[in-house]
């Protein structure tokens, strides 16, 4: 079975790409969306990049249209979108589907991981987040709702960080 890192996946730009140059690293894979009640996220996910980042830490952005249209926007949409309102400096890719027959390779092992309370499978809304230990692992899957600076996710995060 391939790991996350060897899975292709295109840039935001539209470059073919992989998760390969982030081996090594703690990430956080989020499904991103801008016309969302919860795409202030950004925000803190944008802080979290900024206060780990130079330890080894990434956020992740997926975009994803699959939640009531909430990301209608072209690759260029969303660039602008993320770079002027949120300063987002994190890496974001192509718009992909997390759920469903289309449902990206990536997600497809991402939604095996079970969240804090047993439960695996569909993502459930924008923003559901993943911890990827720097060796690749899923080692925790967050809802929807945990802001990025929640404790429980800050604790995660360095927890991975002290490896």
């Amino acid at each position: 079975m391939e790991s996350l890192f060897e899975l292709p996946i295109r840039t935001l730009a539209g470059e073919p790409s992989s998760l390969a140059e982030y081996r090594g690293k703690v990430l956080l894979l989020v499904n991103v969306a801008s016309k969302c009640g919860l795409t202030p996220q950004y925000s803190g996910l944008e802080r979290l990049q900024k206060a780990y980042g130079e330890r080894g830490f990434t956020v992740l952005g997926f975009p994803c249209n699959q939640f009531a249209g909430q990301e209608p926007g072209s690759a260029e949409e969303i660039q602008e979108f993320c770079s002027t309102t949120y300063g987002v400096s994190f890496p974001l890719f192509e718009k992909i589907d997390v759920n469903g027959p289309d449902r990206h390779p990536i997600y497809e092992r991402l939604t095996q991981v079970a969240d804090a309370s047993g439960q695996a499978g569909d993502i459930t809304w924008n923003f559901e987040k993943f911890l990827v230990g720097a060796d690749g692992e899923v080692v925790g899957r967050f809802g929807p709702r945990t802001e990025p600076e929640a404790a429980e996710l800050v604790a995660a995060i360095e927890a991975q960080l002290r490896g």
